[in-house]
């Protein structure tokens, strides 16, 4: 076979599930060298297309071919180990070679598996698929097939990961939600959309702009096809005679603009904005709070006092404490010492990373009608259970679905609206895009930066937190936390010109420069151009209030001019207070 033979070429592929269609006739290749990234929204066929590639699952119709004689590694999305093997035994045969054991020591150290003799069965989810991770890079394949290979890694090993991946001439195919690791790894992005395959020869950022190009182009396509549609359709419509015979080739090139006309093209949702969630002034205080497992430090006396409409992002390796600190908020696990003095108005929505338990006999309608029948968005609008799923991307016919038929990422998106459906004042998402198609991820993000109560995010998905968060809490361990005033990207910039030093300086040893271990705080940026937006706005409705009032005080008005300006007034004065009380809370922060 020629040396310039794709190592993978997939002909005319096509697999479906029952009446169930995943994708038809697809076809693609992937070249040596190339580092390709799969995208498809949650229950279209991801796992399914790379479990088929590598043998695990059957299909109804193509061809998959392998440059002959390459080797083939797969890291599967939820790998099983015998639980009574060591993680080295796991990893690989490494029959005495001294070279292989000591590149399977360092690859297991960057990924914060230290214990090679432990046995399997001793280690949470997580560790066993960084170990499965591992293994795959350790045997060195020719071609490496990777699902979701960022879950359960922390940033610091996300980072290793990417660099490891960009060195040399690997072959990858992964599919992935993390978005700044598509955007640095893979040069070509595969989208399984619509049952079809489209490739963009880019990396995520190229991918955007031209998926959205894609669709324009479509959508004036079918829009041309719709208009000339009215058209023939009359003529279809006439008597047979008036057709003729000569006309065959135009009723066929009928049938096919029907075709096209009738196509649709899913359209982005409205953003989801409720006017009719309320939240105090007071949040919450983190009063010289402590907490320690064993010889394991979380926290040593801290303070933090988090502030109204608050978007906080919590980042750190594994094992610093991060989803403990929320628990402890939560009053999911107690403190050793200090409290946590929480808001009265303050109703948090919990989505944890353990998920909810669901009933596999119900539907996924009826378990999000079971928490409430609709939200109440303010101005009397109503936001029903059935409407809110649909928001995120579940179709009228998927509500009435099975919980047993669902993916586990479409199980993770109705756990969501679970929480959402609540309609809680106060957020709190422990790693919510595991798992959630990067579509999902867009609504989300559309629907945390319109969100009028506060917010706390755990995550590992840096495209993400910098679109959500306007400060970080950074835990680096040993109970050392320091605060950021900005988002993630920011605040890795910001590390990478401080000085390298054996300490690292943190908060708690330097606490006049983290101004969150006292009372006082900086504005974010964010803050800044929000302060500067309402003191314009509070100085343009001043001025309007007392034009009104001089207005109805002059004599001049007509019946409908004091009607009118009389129902602005109490409108006017409402939205004044409530800009105002905004005003004075940010006047408060340190600039």
């Amino acid at each position: 076979m020629a040396k310039d033979t794709p190592y993978l070429d997939v002909q005319q592929l096509t697999k479906s599930f029952g009446s169930l269609l995943l994708f038809e006739d697809i076809s693609f290749s992937v070249a040596e060298g190339q580092h390709v990234g799969l995208i498809a929204k949650n229950g279209t066929g991801k796992s399914t297309l790379l479990s088929i590639l590598t043998g695990k699952e059957g299909y109804d119709a193509g061809e998959i071919i392998y440059r002959r004689d390459i080797r083939v590694g797969m890291l599967e999305q939820s790998p099983q180990f015998d639980p009574n093997e060591s993680v080295l035994d796991a990893c690989f045969n490494h029959e005495g070679d001294p070279e292989k054991v000591l590149k399977a020591k360092q690859i297991l150290t960057k990924l914060k598996i230290r214990d090679l003799q432990q046995p399997m069965g001793q280690l949470s989810g997580g560790q066993q698929k960084r170990v499965a991770l591992a293994n795959v890079l350790i045997t060195e394949p020719d071609f490496l097939i990777l699902d979701e290979p960022t879950n359960h890694l922390d940033l610091e090993m996300i980072e290793w990961l990417e660099g490891f991946l960009q060195r040399g001439n690997r072959t990858l195919l992964m599919v992935t939600h993390d978005r700044f690791f598509l955007d640095r790894v893979c040069s070509v992005i595969l989208e399984l959309d619509d049952r079809t395959v489209y490739t963009y020869r880019g990396n995520y950022s190229y991918y955007l702009e031209k998926r959205q190009e894609r669709l324009d182009n479509r959508r004036a396509e079918i829009m041309r096809a719709n208009n000339l549609y009215r058209t023939e359709l009359e003529w279809m419509r006439r008597m047979p005679q008036a057709r003729g015979h000569k006309a065959k080739y135009r009723e066929d090139a009928f049938y096919e603009l029907e075709r096209v006309a009738k196509q649709r093209i899913e359209e982005r949702q409205v953003r989801l904005k409720s006017r009719n969630v309320y939240i105090g002034s007071k949040i919450f205080e983190c009063q010289y709070v402590s907490k320690a497992f064993d010889d394991t430090v979380i926290l040593r006396d801290f303070y933090y006092n988090f502030s109204r409409f608050e978007k906080m992002g919590i980042v750190g390796n594994n094992g610093t404490g991060k989803s403990t600190f929320i628990k402890m908020l939560l009053g999911l696990v107690p403190v050793d010492s200090g409290r946590f003095d929480i808001g009265d108005t303050v109703t948090f929505g919990y989505f944890s990373q353990e998920g909810l338990q669901f009933s596999e006999g119900q539907k996924v309608i009826d378990i999000v009608r079971d928490i409430a029948e609709y939200i109440d968005m303010g101005g009397g609008r109503h936001f029903t259970a059935s409407q809110l799923l649909q928001h995120f991307l579940f179709t009228p016919e998927q509500q009435h679905n099975y919980v047993s038929n669902l993916s586990g990422g479409e199980r993770r998106k109705l756990y969501l609206c679970t929480v959402l459906m609540k309609n809680p004042n106060f957020l709190v998402l422990d790693e919510p895009t595991n798992d959630l198609d990067i579509v999902t991820l867009q609504i989300l993000e559309e629907y945390l930066q319109d969100f009028p109560g506060c917010v706390i995010v755990v995550s590992h998905d840096r495209y993400f937190m910098d679109k959500i968060v306007d400060h970080l809490l950074v835990f680096e361990g040993d109970g050392k936390v320091s605060d950021f005033p900005g988002n993630y990207t920011q605040y890795r910039q910001w590390q990478s010109l401080q000085p390298k030093s054996p300490k690292t300086t943190t908060a708690q040893d330097t606490p006049k420069k983290n101004y969150r271990n006292d009372t006082r705080r900086r504005m974010s940026f964010k803050e800044k151009m929000e302060f500067e937006r309402l003191t314009n706005e509070i100085e343009q409705l001043e001025t309007e209030q007392r034009q009104i009032e001089d207005a109805l005080c002059s004599g001049t008005l007509s019946i409908d001019e004091l009607t009118e300006k009389s129902k602005r007034l109490p409108m006017l004065k409402d939205e004044l207070d409530e800009k105002s009380l905004r005003w004075l809370e940010l006047s408060e922060i340190e600039k």
